[in-house]
């Protein structure tokens, strides 16, 4: 049995856990102190900046972390000027490579939804012009070009099979944008936010718990959570135009803690719920139902909860961390030595020695597959947490769990081990439907769970 992913790296290959970090706030640390926190004490390998702030940028040199920058919504015009494009890249660009990571430029951030007619005309001659300017500082090869839309551009979105982009926006802007990212070799971003998109029915069709899920009589799929939905539907309309060819990639996304008493579902527990989900489904491999069998670049919003933000109080109280850079919640991209270190929390699995019988109320609990639960599932299941830098060395050859060497084996040990670890709540036991809790210890011979 080839077992995939793990066992090389930290984080497995086609691991991508990457967060947006916003400053509209006026009780943020240093970013000098963040970057090591990122590099130390999470597993987070990709940051989204809004701007090309020096100081951050500095912050993130020599750490490897992949950084996109932000050029502002109103620099936009001025971009189209290869003068004004070339000085940018000279003054915010070149000083920060290579030592800092920065693998894309933004051009504007949902600059479509700005309805400014100005704007919209200049953005892809902005990023045709920025993208020669990199050409001629030899940067093109390293740094790519795109920009962030939100799911307005989408005149349908149900089903996602038929989903297609507005009128105009289609032709004159969306046509010639891809055109540009396939022949440059970049990705187009999006910011779908299922949590704009639930009512109290559909919740749990948008958090990924368990539903009865959609059916689409367009293309014959079922769907199980709203955010596939969302992809396929961007998707489609790409597709409608000739360009399924160009890679997806989620810009933001994210589930908000605190919000306003209308609001369904916004609590710590759901936006872990949210979080942790999405950073499983899109490492899975799995896919969507249009696009299956792959992974997706994802970016969670927002590092922090950023309290200078206009709007209701979701827009506040995004974040994953605190100012002081402990969790809002948990979502598993601590490293265990971080975990440790927060009070309450229990990074470490349970001792697998034989312990004396308990109390009911006292048994000791495991997680493992339910029976009859399809390989693939189990393998991703595999794949995502040994792809966490969790301890996978006792089932690969020669560990005590190798044998029997099936993907069920394995599984179960992995499964188990993140269930440990992460403090042993019954959400961590849950992994798609395909996890189990029982009180019957699987450990065997020198194999102790």
């Amino acid at each position: 049995m080839n077992v995939r992913f793990y066992g090389c790296s930290l984080i497995g290959a086609d691991a991508s856990i990457g967060v947006n970090y916003g400053t509209v706030a006026n009780d943020l640390p240093p970013p000098a102190q963040v970057a090591k926190f990122l590099l130390q004490s999470t597993l987070v390998n990709r940051v989204r900046l809004f701007d090309t702030n020096p100081e951050i940028l500095k912050s993130f040199a020599h750490t490897g972390i992949e950084v996109s920058v932000t050029v502002p919504n109103d620099l936009i015009p001025q971009l189209t000027k290869f003068s004004f494009a070339q000085q940018w890249v000279r003054t915010n660009i070149q000083p920060h490579v290579p030592s800092t990571n920065i693998v894309r430029i933004l051009v504007g951030n949902e600059v479509l939804a700005t309805a400014s007619k100005l704007l919209i005309s200049s953005l892809v001659s902005a990023m045709q012009t920025l993208h020669v300017a990199l050409v001629d500082a030899s940067l093109d090869r390293r740094i790519k070009i795109s920009t962030p839309h939100s799911l307005g551009i989408l005149l349908s979105s149900t089903p996602p099979g038929a989903g297609k982009f507005r009128r105009g926006y289609d032709t004159h802007v969306l046509r010639p944008q891809l055109s540009f990212l396939r022949a440059t070799g970049s990705d187009f971003l999006v910011n779908p936010y299922p949590f704009f998109g639930c009512s109290p029915e559909t919740l749990d069709y948008a958090v990924f718990r368990p539903n009865p899920g959609v059916f689409d009589e367009t293309t014959g799929l079922h769907y199980t959570n709203m955010l596939d939905a969302q992809l396929d539907a961007v998707y489609s309309a790409m597709k409608l135009l000739g360009f399924d060819d160009v890679g997806i990639v989620i810009a933001e996304t994210g589930w908000p803690s605190k919000g306003d008493s209308s609001q369904i579902g916004v609590d710590p527990n759901t936006a872990r719920e949210y979080n942790m989900n999405l950073i499983r489904h899109v490492n899975s491999g799995a896919g969507t139902p249009l696009m299956p069998n792959r992974t997706f670049e994802a970016y969670i919003f927002a590092l922090f909860n950023e309290d200078l933000k206009p709007g209701p109080t979701c827009e506040r109280n995004f974040g994953l961390f605190q100012p002081d850079l402990t969790p809002v919640y948990d979502v598993g991209i601590l490293r265990p030595s971080a975990r440790a270190s927060i009070p309450g929390s229990n990074p470490t699995p349970e001792p697998a020695t034989p312990v004396p019988p308990q109390t009911p109320s006292g048994w000791k609990r495991w997680c493992l597959p339910k029976t009859g639960v399809d390989p693939d599932a189990l393998q991703r299941n595999l794949d995502y947490v040994c792809g966490l830098g969790m301890d996978c060395g006792p089932i690969q050859e020669g560990g005590p769990c190798f044998k029997p060497d099936t993907v069920h084996a394995h599984a179960a040990y992995a499964m188990n081990m993140y269930y440990q670890e992460n403090g042993k709540n019954d959400y961590d036991c849950d992994f798609e439907g395909t996890g189990s809790i029982t009180s019957v210890d699987p450990s065997y011979g020198k194999c102790k769970y």
